[in-house]
């Protein structure tokens, strides 16, 4: 239970049982008032009475005079004194009023507590309150990012009914580069979507796409049957088409490769990686030895973003193949994994090269260059074509942190000089 939640119900309880309990003990006040008076005015007509009847038997006054002066004085008390207003029915009404209070201070609290726990919604607090905290979570602090995830799954588990949840778990597990975790989690996604196709589809789309990263590129039979299951659902599912794309390029099938991320443009044109997408179909067409058409609405090098220069050392020069993919990706300052905040695509055969990486190169609306204030650019030349590390990999990287800006600022030069090596 949250402390938060709790000290918040404590407030609403408490309001709850004022308006309960101040006609109790307010209320009466002025009833107690007028008792007293109507007692004061009972003395003072008694009084007046044995006056009256002292009066009388001294001879004072008359049979007449002693009559009319009564009928008066009881006239009087009963404009003072209402019949329907007897001492003990005050009285009674009062300690019933004291009963219900007591009952209320006693009932209220417990009837609040029992009740929410049969039809409250806790977990989904608790639930709500992890993803609030995941999502404003800096990336470097990938132990408390874990220990959030451990939470939240736990409590999807418990109450799996959550699109939102599953969703923020599958996004956060990709940060931490627990593939296999993530494709579990969108695959929870597809089954609490199951009544909204198009959802559905996206859910196995970004399962499909968590399990080609957990293979490092390899198109694994659990990859296909996520791909078939979303394409199933939505031919046009676009992390589908994207897979599909990719592989068909490491097989230097180039025509079905632009096929695909050419249905990418047309049904999602608006897609974060678009500018990615359309460098893939560009290279496409060069290796097929034929001029690649111009692409309408590409986006212009003028928003927020990192402008990059890259060039690759002298002595690497007649040791990387023309065909090598090329990455240039910016990841925040301190973070040391989880996905790039922007990552373009290229070959080797294009250095030396300049690019601008801004939001068109996210790979997530979640995570975008254009939400940073410094970021640490790297260049690798993979051999394997996989977007992850290799041992014999050529890479080079920025010495400090770069300050994101607008276009007019100086391009950052990054020299592709080093080998890895482990």
């Amino acid at each position: 239970m949250t402390e938060t939640f709790w000290i918040a119900a404590t407030v609403l309880i408490i309001l709850a049982l004022a308006f309960v309990l101040y006609p109790v003990f307010f209320h009466h006040t002025g009833a107690r008032k007028q008792t007293d008076m109507n007692n004061q005015n009972l003395l003072a007509y008694r009084s007046r009475m044995k006056e009256l009847d002292d009066e009388y038997g001294a001879g004072i006054l008359d049979d007449e005079n002693y009559r009319q002066l009564k009928e008066e004085l009881a006239g009087a008390m009963l404009d003072d004194v209402p019949e329907n207003e007897p001492m003990k029915r005050l009285v009674k009404g009062r300690r019933s009023a004291m009963a219900v209070g007591l009952m209320s201070i006693l009932l209220i609290p417990a009837a609040t507590f029992f009740l929410y726990q049969q039809w409250g919604a806790m977990d989904r607090v608790e639930q709500f309150i992890t993803m609030q905290e995941m999502g404003s979570t800096d990336a470097s602090r990938l132990e408390q990012m874990t220990e959030l995830s451990t939470q939240l799954r736990e409590r999807l588990e418990a109450s799996p009914d959550n699109p939102e949840g599953w969703a923020m778990l599958g996004r956060t597990y990709m940060r931490l580069e627990r593939y296999d975790d993530a494709a579990w989690a969108f695959r929870q996604l597809a089954g609490s979507v199951s009544d909204d196709d198009r959802s559905e589809s996206v859910a196995y789309g970004l399962a499909a796409q968590a399990l080609f990263f957990s293979s490092e590129g390899a198109m694994t039979e659990e990859v296909t049957a996520a791909i078939d299951q979303a394409r199933k659902l939505n031919p046009d599912e676009v992390n589908a088409l994207g897979l599909l794309g990719i592989n068909a390029f490491s097989q230097q099938n180039y025509r079905e490769a632009i096929e695909y991320w050419e249905r990418i443009g047309t049904v999602a044109p608006d897609h974060p990686q678009i500018a990615s997408i359309r460098e893939g179909i560009r290279e496409a067409y060069t290796r097929l030895g034929e001029e690649p058409p111009k692409l309408a609405a590409e986006p212009q090098a003028d928003g927020v973003g990192v402008t990059v220069q890259v060039t690759l050392a002298e002595a690497f020069r007649d040791q990387v193949p023309a065909d090598t993919t090329l990455f240039v990706f910016a990841r925040r300052a301190g973070a040391q994994q989880g996905p790039p905040l922007a990552v373009a695509r290229l070959t080797a055969g294009q250095l030396p090269a300049e690019i601008r990486l801004d939001d068109s190169y996210s790979m997530s609306p979640q995570a975008r260059i254009s939400g940073a204030e410094e970021v640490v650019v790297t260049a690798r030349l993979s051999r394997s074509g996989s977007v992850s590390a290799q041992p014999g990999d050529w890479q080079g990287g920025s010495e400090s942190p770069v300050v994101v800006g607008d276009a007019e600022k100086e391009p950052v030069s990054i020299v592709i000089d080093q080998q890895l090596t482990n």
